[in-house]
């Protein structure tokens, strides 16, 4: 495993996997780690904006021995991931994996189509365990490395009308934790960072909604929405050398916002579900919501 470091480039020849590193959080963390001087994949299902980015930080003055390239990758599939975890790795090992992937929709919990359910439970910690699983066998082969997982607030607050979600990510925090107590004799750290509401594609509805922004930022100590460098920064040290003694932790980046509560957002639910269908579920009426 290399571990060769610079005082000016402290990733200076680490091999880093960024899964999910099209866009937002993931992206950020990409560009932060190539510029410290590692060595970075990105792996995502889209291939454009991973073509994209690479071309962009091919561009810009990345410190000796900062590199990167870019290759397909469905997180979802066993398969790929396997292969995204070699290439990555090759003869060395790999130093780092970053672990992006999930998601989830506003829906009353008694309204989900029951398969809905577990399949949104399994988008969040399905590619989060296959990416910890290929990358934690490569790491035991090569002397260890570190695994950093995202996670959400959700995990920990109730976020109404996002139950599905918050089950997902409770999941993916207690599988760091259980493979952080496994794998730590084989020099394996497992750690995940839990965004607070964080400007991404996926929520720049809500940041561009005065309203639904001015609700969350009223429970934070840091009145400001997070931006996915906020949270690249912190992957970045969970990632690096700096946090060779930190391992099982959830470290929650949320502007403090966890002090308080997850602001009602039943307005936001109504919009997906539908006024009628929504109502139906709060008079206890069977409604399978897609």
């Amino acid at each position: 495993m290399t571990n060769t470091q610079s005082s000016s480039s402290p990733l200076t020849g680490q091999r880093i996997l960024v899964v999910g590193a099209g866009s937002g959080i993931g992206k950020a963390a990409a560009q932060i780690l190539v510029k410290d001087g590692a060595r970075v994949w990105l792996a995502g299902r889209t291939t454009e904006p991973l073509q994209a980015l690479c071309d962009e930080l091919e561009s810009a003055s990345a410190p000796p021995g900062g590199s990167v390239a870019w290759l397909r990758c469905d997180a979802h599939v066993a398969e790929d991931v396997q292969a995204a975890v070699a290439e990555a790795a090759g003869e060395d090992g790999l130093d780092a994996v970053v672990t992006i992937p999930g998601g989830g929709n506003y829906c009353p919990i008694l309204g989900y189509d029951d398969d809905r359910f577990s399949a949104e439970v399994d988008n969040n910690v399905r590619p989060q365990y296959l990416v910890l699983k290929y990358a934690g066998l490569s790491m035991v082969k090569s002397g260890g490395g570190s695994i950093v997982a995202v996670s959400s607030t959700a995990s920990i607050l109730s976020s109404q009308y996002l139950a599905a979600y918050c089950a997902g990510k409770a999941a993916v925090d207690q599988m760091v934790r259980v493979a952080a107590d496994e794998l730590g004799r084989h020099g394996i750290r497992v750690n995940s960072v839990r965004p607070g509401l964080t400007e991404t594609g996926a929520t720049g509805f809500m940041f561009a909604t005065e309203p639904v922004l001015q609700r969350f930022l009223e429970q934070q100590p840091i009145a400001r929405g997070g931006e996915a460098q906020d949270i690249g920064q912190v992957i970045r040290f969970l990632a690096g050398p700096e946090s060779s003694w930190v391992t099982a932790q959830c470290i929650t980046t949320d502007g403090g916002h966890t002090l308080r509560r997850f602001p009602d957002c039943e307005d936001l639910a109504r919009g997906v579900v539908g006024e009628a269908d929504f109502d139906a579920v709060q008079r206890g009426e069977l409604r399978q919501l897609k």
